[in-house]
């Protein structure tokens, strides 16, 4: 599978629905009037998603595993405010495993990724030569193929 943009990454993709989950549990009415807990769980989440588009779009695979590390870190950040929330009567056991289901496989996965990108040749898009003719647009000579 080719990957040209952050928006293919299924672990972005992945991100992206842990945020909206987020954002879900934290409108419930316990939950939402505790307005430090809640920002806090949605910017985790946020940085989440946020870290593997802003590390992607480094075009070098040191920056992006740099950020990836970042993301990763989030993951358990949103993981142990999950656990905070159920802890404080804000959300069920149900939601709560939801948030450690998807935390711990989306840590996973970026990990994975983290550890391709290690050992891959590919130094990342920003140090491929562009062709200059005129049927380019200046898209990456290669896509990151995982």
């Amino acid at each position: 599978m080719k990957i040209e943009r952050f928006e293919d990454l299924e672990i972005w993709q992945e991100a992206r629905e842990l945020c909206k989950f987020v954002k879900k549990i934290t409108n419930l009415p316990l939950f939402s009037k505790d307005y430090e807990l809640r920002g806090q769980i949605r910017a985790s989440s946020g940085s989440v998603m946020d870290n593997i588009a802003e590390g992607f779009e480094r075009g070098g695979n040191k920056e992006f595993i740099n950020f990836l590390a970042i993301s990763k870190g989030s993951c358990g950040e949103t993981r142990s405010q999950g656990y905070r929330a159920f802890d404080y009567d804000y959300i069920s056991q149900e939601y709560l495993d939801e948030i450690i289901r998807r935390t711990v496989n989306l840590s996973n996965k970026i990990f994975n990724l983290m550890n391709y990108l290690k050992r891959s040749d590919l130094k990342g898009f920003k140090f491929h030569k562009k062709d200059s003719s005129p049927d380019n647009s200046g898209e990456m000579e290669q896509p990151l193929n995982l």
